[in-house]
C-alpha cells in the first residue's frame, strides 16, 4: 500500500531516519525521540527502505514492515513513510537529492545510530550526503569508539559540532555533524529476527 508524501511547512527542520526496519523495535523509537530532542527537530520521518544495498538478504515485505513501524512509532511529530519506494530510490544519496528538490524550503537532517557512522564511508556518495545535509548521530551500544574513529568522522572532524551546540544542528550549514551520547537500548533488528520477533509481531497485528 502506498502512502501520500508528507506535508510540511516551509522552514521546518525535518529529521530523516532511514532503515529497513526489519523489524522495527524500541531502539528505533528511542533513537528517534532522543534525536528530536537533542537536535531541535520539528518533525522526523521514518524512511522505510525497499532494501539496504549493503545487505545481501532482502527484508520482509514492505507492507508488513510499514504496518509494524506504524504500530511501533506513535508520536504526533513522527511520520512513517514509504518515500523511497514511491521515488524509486535505493541509495540514501539519491533519496536526499530527490527530497531536496521536492521540498526546497525544508531543512533536512539525516539521522543515524553510531553503528552506521562507523561504516558510513561504504555508502554510495557518502561525501555528497555529508556535504548537503547536517547529520545527527545518536550513540548505540558498543559503537562509540569505532564511530568516533571511523573514516567519515576523521575526514569531517573539523565540521563536527560540540555536543553543547547540538540544538543548533538543524540550522547549521552543511557539512555539519554532531555526535550525542544518550541512554541506550541494546536492541537490534538482526537479533530480533533471530528470536522470531516477526512471528510475534504478525500475531499481534492480526489480533491473534
Amino acid at each position: 500500500m502506498k502512502h501520500a508524501f508528507p506535508q510540511v511547512g516551509a522552514g521546518q527542520i525535518v529529521g530523516l531516519f532511514g532503515g529497513s526496519f526489519d523489524p522495527p523495535h524500541r531502539g528505533h523509537v528511542h533513537v528517534t525521540l532522543e534525536a528530536m530532542k537533542a537536535f531541535g527537530l520539528d518533525r522526523v520521518w521514518w524512511l522505510v527502505s525497499p532494501g539496504n544495498p549493503l545487505k545481501e538478504r532482502g527484508p520482509a515485505p514492505m507492507a508488513q514492515r510499514m504496518a509494524a513501524a506504524q504500530a511501533m512509532m506513535r508520536h504526533p511529530r513522527v511520520e512513517v513513510t514509504d518515500i523511497e519506494a514511491r521515488l524509486g530510490t535505493r541509495a540514501t544519496a539519491d533519496t536526499i537529492r530527490r527530497l531536496r528538490a521536492l521540498y526546497p524550503q525544508v531543512r533536512f537532517v539525516w539521522l543515524m545510530g553510531a553503528d552506521n557512522l562507523a561504516q558510513f564511508h561504504q555508502w554510495q556518495d557518502w561525501r555528497y550526503i555529508m556535504d548537503v545535509v547536517p547529520i545527527g548521530v545518536v550513540a548505540r551500544p558498543g559503537e562509540r569508539i569505532s564511530a568516533r574513529m571511523s573514516p567519515a568522522a576523521r575526514t569531517y572532524r573539523k565540521w563536527r559540532l560540540d555536543g553543547q551546540a547540538r540544538h543548533l544542528l538543524g540550522q547549521a550549514q552543511a557539512p555539519a555533524w554532531c555526535f550525542v551520547n544518550a541512554p541506550m537500548i541494546d536492541l537490534s533488528s538482526t537479533g530480533l529476527r533471530a528470536q522470531g520477533e516477526w512471528i510475534a509481531q504478525e500475531a499481534s497485528l492480526s489480533g491473534r
